[in-house]
């Protein structure tokens, strides 16, 4: 706890002050651009890998990145990505995934995770993703369907259908390696985002 309390005070010292005009912007306005979805990997981080400041990015960050397919009834996930393109309005969302990913991993090689029960039926949201990876093992090839899979249950959510059908949204699948910092847009190469927008 110590570090985070040293990191408030360096960010209160040396950040804040200069960034304190765009936080009192900020104080009263909220329209990030685009709504990020990625794992909740702590070494991916959304803001470093984009490069983007407060206030640009609407993130959700799930293990996994996974994204339940839209279903009526109260639902963190769901209620974030609804008022993320309903009431902010942003125009881009892109679920990124990223290699060594942990889900992605024990899904692959079949880890036991009876010791972890709420895990386990979170995982099961990339029952697809596993289903559509040829090779059993293949952890990469695991993170890229899943990403493509959680980018179609994302077009489920009425508020995101509704979006893509008046082409003010478009919808974007990436995969970060954390190794070379490289980002792989999956969209671009398999013609997605062209077909979601």
């Amino acid at each position: 706890m110590r570090d985070l309390a040293q990191g408030i005070a360096d960010f209160q010292r040396d950040v804040f002050p200069a960034k304190e005009e765009l936080f009192a912007h900020l104080a009263a306005h909220h329209s990030p651009h685009t709504l990020f979805i990625g794992c909740s990997d702590a070494r991916v981080v959304p803001e470093l890998i984009t490069g983007s400041e407060p206030g640009e990015l609407f993130v959700i960050r799930t293990a996994g990145n996974l994204v339940p397919a839209y279903s009526p009834g109260a639902d963190g996930v769901t209620a974030s990505i609804e008022y993320a393109v309903a009431a902010l309005g942003v125009r881009d969302v892109v679920v990124c995934g990223h290699s060594g990913c942990g889900a992605m991993t024990a899904l692959a090689h079949g880890h036991d995770l009876s010791g972890a029960p709420a895990v386990a039926d979170w995982l099961r949201l990339a029952d697809a993703s596993v289903a559509r990876t040829a090779t059993a093992g293949d952890v990469q090839a695991l993170v890229r369907q899943n990403v493509l899979a959680q980018l179609a249950n994302l077009a489920t959510h009425p508020s995101v259908a509704r979006a893509l059908a008046e082409q003010v949204l478009t919808l974007r699948g990436w995969v970060f390696d954390i190794a070379t910092g490289r980002v792989e847009d999956l969209t671009a190469t398999a013609g997605h985002a062209a077909a979601a927008a």
